[in-house]
């Protein structure tokens, strides 16, 4: 019987295709690794104290930007990438970019931006929405604000996940 062939002839979905031999997925999770960072890791490096490395770009409109983001990030909308970069970033400096969340692609459209410019850059997966639903502090136009954790992001008794 084949990976794919289960009982009574069904197929399984998960090894409908099967999964590359380890090698190439151990070179495409590295690879991943070097396109990607999560909040997590962000918050912690901002908490660290001290020069992060890195700069963490929000590429959403001033509309969002008012509503709430990263403290200490620096604003520069994605459409704005090209005539605002050189004036708003180092070009030996890695960038972090983030957007909305997982369902908006407005942070690989600047990382796209600003590699083809020579930055360094990295997107933060999960984008703002994650970083509330972890329960980090975020400002907006009226001050700082905070919710509680998420228990479906992130361990709410615990000092990380594990992972």
């Amino acid at each position: 019987m084949s990976v794919t062939t289960a009982v009574a002839g069904h197929v399984n979905p998960v090894l409908r295709v099967s999964p590359a031999p380890p090698a190439e997925a151990a070179a495409y999770f590295r690879a991943s690794l070097a396109f990607h960072t999560d909040v997590s890791d962000v918050a912690d490096a901002l908490a660290a104290g001290g020069d992060p490395g890195f700069v963490l770009v929000d590429c959403r409109s001033t509309a969002s930007w008012d509503q709430g983001h990263v403290p200490g990030a620096v604003h520069l909308p994605t459409a704005l990438v090209p005539e605002r970069a050189g004036e708003l970033l180092e070009p030996a400096v890695p960038v972090v970019t983030y957007c909305w969340g997982p369902a908006c692609n407005g942070a690989t459209r600047a990382a796209l931006a600003l590699a083809e410019l020579g930055y360094p850059v990295k997107e933060m997966l999960g984008g703002f929405e994650y970083w509330v639903r972890e329960g980090f502090g975020f400002d907006t136009w009226q001050g700082a604000e905070r919710r509680a954790a998420d228990p479906l992001t992130v361990p709410v008794d615990a000092a990380d996940c594990g992972c």
